[in-house]
């Protein structure tokens, strides 16, 4: 399993590098929109919305969010950062709700499970995750710094994954997500330590030791929060993984979950930790 995990994880390097540095920013935030309407897909499941005609009709939903959202943001000819950051402030705002929430599960099952109310969720998270790529491809260098908001969350993932299996003991959410463990959270910060020191070292003339503390920690732990609320839902929905298109991983939004939470993050807070 973990071979195969290792498999399909390369093959997704191979596709997402080029695609990042060769197309035009616009043009790359585009080309993820399918990927946008296949989350959208899996999460149609986890919502328990069963009927095809319905699916696909949520699926037009988030298509017209986006056309919605990019227009409002003045692309493709302009980009308005402010409204970006205020979409970014809402989205970050919603995940601390979903924080407390995950924090009061089983319980707080009755504040989120019904089906409408997912639904919705589902919407505004992929929303604001596109959202997220276009505000940090608009940055100077955005192309860089989506690589390494991305980078941000692998190493957070592997060493939760690594940590967890070798030394975990004590459960970070054991009703939402018996695997996580306290020891792979502290090994993914660990990992963070080591890439702020080698971004200092290549880059000491362009960022600083505090800046990029101040940027790569919160994202990292956002990077989790979005892990445990998928779990959250999967566990609450019976199912293992949001689908099988990705071997080794399972679906997409099994491998882009932690991107939801942490992406809006970066992008908000980027333009305040003075770094790059």
């Amino acid at each position: 399993m973990l071979r195969l995990r290792i498999i399909t994880a390369l093959c997704m390097v191979a596709i997402f590098l080029p695609a990042l540095f060769l197309m035009p920013p616009m043009l790359f935030s585009i080309a993820l929109v399918p990927m946008v309407l296949v989350a959208g897909w899996e999460w149609s499941r986890l919502a328990k919305i069963r009927s095809v005609t319905a699916r696909v009709g949520y699926l037009l939903l988030i298509v017209m969010i986006l056309f919605v959202a990019s227009h409002w943001l003045g692309l493709p000819d302009t980009f308005d950062p402010q409204r970006a950051q205020q979409l970014l402030l809402v989205a970050v705002g919603v995940w601390a709700f979903i924080f407390l929430w995950i924090q009061g599960y089983p319980s707080s099952a009755i504040l989120w499970s019904a089906r409408p109310i997912l639904g919705l969720l589902g919407l505004l998270l992929l929303g604001f995750t596109w959202i997220a790529i276009v505000t940090i491809l608009n940055y100077p260098s955005g192309q860089w710094l989506l690589l390494l908001a991305i980078v941000i969350i692998v190493l957070a993932d592997v060493g939760g994954f690594f940590f967890g299996k070798y030394f975990g003991t004590y459960k970070l959410a054991p009703i939402v997500s018996p695997g996580k463990t306290w020891e792979g959270l502290i090994g993914g910060l660990v990992l963070e330590v080591v890439l702020i020191g080698s971004l200092v070292w290549l880059l000491s003339d362009k960022v600083s030791v505090l800046g990029l503390t101040l940027l790569i920690f919160p994202v990292a732990l956002y990077s989790v929060l979005g892990d445990l609320f998928e779990s959250m839902i999967k566990r609450h929905s019976g199912v293992k993984d949001s689908g099988r298109l990705l071997p080794g991983h399972g679906g997409v939004l099994d491998r882009i979950d932690g991107v939801m939470a942490a992406l809006p993050m970066f992008g908000l807070i980027l333009p305040f930790t003075h770094t790059f």
